[in-house]
């Protein structure tokens, strides 16, 4: 006989008292020998109060014919339904096979030990030395509560074909649980373990399940599946929970790392008969591990992939439970078969960007109190979009977020956030989101979505599943690697790309714009990457084909925003900073007529290569730093990097020629936005006048207030840029260009018809012509209404200017279609007296648009 090496001995299982399972009953245990001798019972047996039910039969085969029913033809086997089998080696050679699987509602479970070398003797037996567990793979559950027994011996018998072979029974209703063994001769001390010298493992009423879609899926047959990354973690352990308000989780399955781990995933399947309400994670450390890697065994952790989340327990004492949990069903189904996605070209949009919340919590919405500050609120306001002539609206970020910091400090990526929903309900939140795209579509207006995938919350989102992975950790990246995602890393990338694409498919979002995109452009180490991975991957997508990616590199966490080369490959677009600041520097009468020049045409310095004006996403102002009527208000010294002018004097004023001075330079700010080549960029609450009384924290900023649009400011602001937006649409041939301006459809002039001069920071005038390609070929609706050359002119000066007018063609006449220097309504019309006299007198801090019609003597 083969004598085996002591040094294959293995440590022997623990038997800590774990009190880990709940339940009072009993087990039976049936044990056959050959001969069929009586069967022996062991006594009914209290397992203890706090341990589940298991009812356990082993049957031992006796003879040659019963010991051919192990192999693969098996006939018994062949009986079971849903059967799964798992194969080990184990440490010595040979090989374990069982096959578990349900037949007549019980659990049965086959092993089978093949190619095993224990010598030539034919005394020779095996034991199978096992238990079962949940919680905790190092703490088996009590067998028997007179002995508090946490094992079972059960012979193994050699059959002719050299194998040996027993089998298990469990009641289906007492699963889950891992059952675990190991091997041990009769005639040796040896423990015979598979070849990870751990014990051989199996899921008694689960499945082992699969690595992908991470997160959690359904199959045709209802079975949950779940898969969650952890690479450096040593153990996971899975925790249900049947009760949203309780701390317990009602079972937990400490995952086997050898059957429900492929690569760096963890994965489990159970059957959706379950009743279980929602779900989270443990990760367990491993033994040596790394400072960047902090696993707190005992803390529950929202799956970062959980579709739709829930509130976990309010009284969280401990701090181990996180805010949120996954919840234990399928996403609610949503009837998309009306809806038909604009598909906007990008030169075509005018965008509004709005805060879900604060466009409907004041009570001068009018709205219910149920749908003030959600989705349903915006859906209620949707003729204000149409009475200012957006066609897509920009919603800050909506994903779950830190409340202490605000939404640009996300938690969670795959679902808005249900304080957007009725009654702050998940499931409620989903639904009237979609209603909310649904009913946008069908009135024309695309929907984009603010997303923050650079860094997270500081605590409650992803820390604590595996840092070293999701996170900045390397000291020398000058980043908090507390929250700084490291997003070029593999599943960083993975998780972003699957977060948009579920958007996509399942909300239909027409566009993304990312915030703090810089950070997307860093690596591991720090340093900024020519061709970053995830930049690249999402440029390349099929499915965003058709989908608006726009770039935003302002830094949430610095309150700045930074410029850099951003790599495109002709797809992303980017929010156009340099225009923001040129424009804010040319109308506070600083700045030169050469930045105005670039800003209006469409940035050339910056959307050159390969892409074109409608890439540049323009804006004056945003939902940090000053609103409009405070850029206008407000110059302190704490706000020079906003470049703003007070137009004469600090804050709020009563004199006359200040206030005339200050919404002039209002109107001057819209009228750039829109006659510049690009994509505007309107902010919630500056149609209205809504002041953050000189502060610039985003936390400053007041819920919309409904009655400001009834002032004299409110209905000439919104009237205002309602004109502007239909001026772009009715000129698209000069104002939504997709492409940059050819040198002879634009000429350059100063007020003396001279050429400007570009580079004298005294100069603060600058006119242009954009010219037809074929002057009065353009009919208009109206078929008198010839639609000519266009003269735009802009004064920054404190001093009016005498501007000479161009030559117009013979039969044509320039007419007046703004002058912001003019008293409302008569700055703006479409249907303004021909200008005869010469020269035109342009006040000081106005601009002007004159465009070229058939004259009608």
């Amino acid at each position: 006989m083969t004598t085996l090496s002591p040094l294959l001995a293995i440590t022997p299982l623990c038997f800590c008292n774990c009190g880990s399972v709940e339940s009072s009953k009993s087990i039976h245990y049936v044990c056959k020998t050959k001969k069929s001798r009586p069967t022996r019972r062991f006594g009914r047996m209290d397992v203890g109060k706090d341990s589940r039910l298991l009812f356990a039969r082993s049957r031992v085969a006796a003879q040659p014919t019963e010991q051919m029913m192990f192999t693969s033809s098996n006939p018994l086997v062949d009986q079971l339904k849903e059967v799964s089998t798992y194969r080990f080696r184990t440490e010595i050679g040979g090989h374990v096979k069982i096959s578990v699987g349900k037949i007549n509602g019980k659990y049965a479970v086959y092993v089978e030990v093949s190619s095993l070398e224990l010598g030539a003797s034919d005394s020779i037996s095996l034991m199978l030395i096992w238990g079962i567990y949940t919680s905790d793979s190092s703490c088996f559950m009590p067998l028997d509560s007179s002995s508090h027994a946490r094992t079972r011996e059960t012979p193994l018998l050699q059959n002719s074909c050299a194998r040996f072979a027993t089998e298990l029974e469990f009641e289906a209703k007492q699963t889950p649980f891992y059952l675990s063994f190991f091997l041990k001769p009769t005639s040796s001390v040896v423990e015979i373990r598979n070849h990870n010298k751990s014990n051989f493992c199996v899921p008694i009423g689960f499945d082992s399940g699969y690595p992908t879609p991470l997160g959690l899926s359904f199959s045709t047959d209802g079975s949950m599946n779940f898969a969650f990354f952890s690479r450096n973690a040593a153990g996971c352990v899975l925790c249900l929970y049947d009760d949203s308000t309780s701390g317990k989780p009602a079972l937990e399955l400490d995952l086997d790392p050898y059957v429900n781990r492929s690569g760096d995933i963890w994965h489990a399947s159970l059957e959706g008969a379950w009743t279980f309400l929602s779900y989270g994670y443990r990760c367990k450390g491993a033994a040596l591990q790394s400072d960047a890697d902090k696993f707190d065994a005992g803390r529950v952790l929202l799956d970062p992939y959980s579709k739709i989340i829930i509130n976990s327990v309010t009284d969280n004492v401990s701090g181990l439970l996180p805010k949120y949990l996954g919840r234990l069903c399928k996403e609610p189904v949503f009837d998309w078969s009306d809806d038909v996605p604009p598909h906007l070209e990008m030169e075509k949009l005018v965008v509004y960007r709005v805060n879900v919340m604060r466009f409907t919590k004041d009570n001068s919405s009018q709205i219910s109190s149920d749908a003030a500050g959600t989705f349903a609120g915006l859906i209620e306001k949707l003729s204000h979009f149409k009475n200012l002539g957006v066609n897509a609206v920009l919603l800050e970020s909506i994903f779950p977020f830190d409340e202490q910091k605000g939404p640009y400090f996300p938690c969670h990526f795959f679902s808005p956030s249900n304080v957007y929903g009725p009654s702050n309900g998940s499931v409620a939140a989903i639904s009237s989101m979609k209603e909310m795209v649904k009913r946008l579509h069908a009135n024309g207006i695309e929907v984009l979505l603010e997303v923050v995938f650079t860094h997270t919350a500081e605590a409650g989102a992803l820390q604590g599943i595996d840092d070293s992975s999701y996170y900045c950790t390397s000291i020398t990246t000058g980043l908090d690697s507390q929250n700084a995602l490291n997003c070029n890393h593999p599943i960083v990338q993975r998780v972003i790309l699957d977060s948009l694409q579920h958007w996509v498919t399942e909300f239909h979002i027409d566009g993304f714009c990312f915030i703090n995109a810089l950070s997307l452009l860093r690596s591991f180490g720090g340093e900024y990457l020519s061709r970053p991975p995830v930049v690249e991957a999402i440029a390349f997508d099929p499915l965003f084909s058709k989908t608006k990616i726009i770039a935003d590199c302002w830094d949430p966490k610095e309150l700045e925003a930074k410029e850099t080369a951003f790599p495109h490959w002709k797809k992303w677009a980017e929010m156009n900073t340099k225009f923001c600041y040129d424009i804010r520097n040319f109308l506070r009468g600083e700045g030169l007529l050469s930045d105005l020049a670039t800003r209006l045409c469409g940035s050339g310095d910056i959307f050159s290569s390969g892409r074109g004006p409608a890439f540049s996403f323009n804006f004056i102002t945003r939902n940090f730093g000053l609103p409009l009527v405070d850029l206008v208000s407000f110059s302190g010294d704490e706000l020079a990097s906003e470049l703003s002018w007070n137009c004469g004097e600090e804050g709020p004023t009563n004199k006359t020629t200040i206030l005339e001075r200050r919404l002039k330079q209002i109107r001057n700010y819209l009228f750039v936005l829109f006659v510049s080549l690009g994509v505007p960029v309107l902010n919630m609450g500056d149609e209205c006048g809504q002041s953050s009384g000189g502060s610039t924290s985003y936390g400053s900023r007041k819920p919309f207030d409904w009655n400001a649009l009834s002032t004299g400011f409110g209905i000439q602001t919104t009237q205002f840029i309602s004109f502007l937006s239909s001026l772009r649409m009715r000129r698209s041939d000069l104002l939504q260009k997709r492409n940059f301006l050819k040198e002879e459809n634009i000429d350059w002039h100063g007020s003396d018809q001279n050429p400007p001069r570009w580079e004298d920071p005294s100069c603060k005038f600058l006119a242009m012509t954009l010219k037809v390609d074929n002057p009065g070929s353009g009919l208009s609706s109206e078929s008198s209404h010839v639609e000519g050359d266009m003269f735009i002119a802009f004064n920054a000066a404190g001093r009016s200017e005498s501007v000479t007018l161009p030559e117009v063609p013979e039969g044509m006449a320039w007419h007046r279609l703004v002058d912001t220097a003019l008293p409302f309504p008569g700055f703006f019309s479409n249907d303004s007296e021909p200008v005869i006299r010469q020269p035109y007198e342009m006040k000081s801090h106005s601009c002007i648009l004159l465009e070229a019609n058939i004259h009608d003597d």
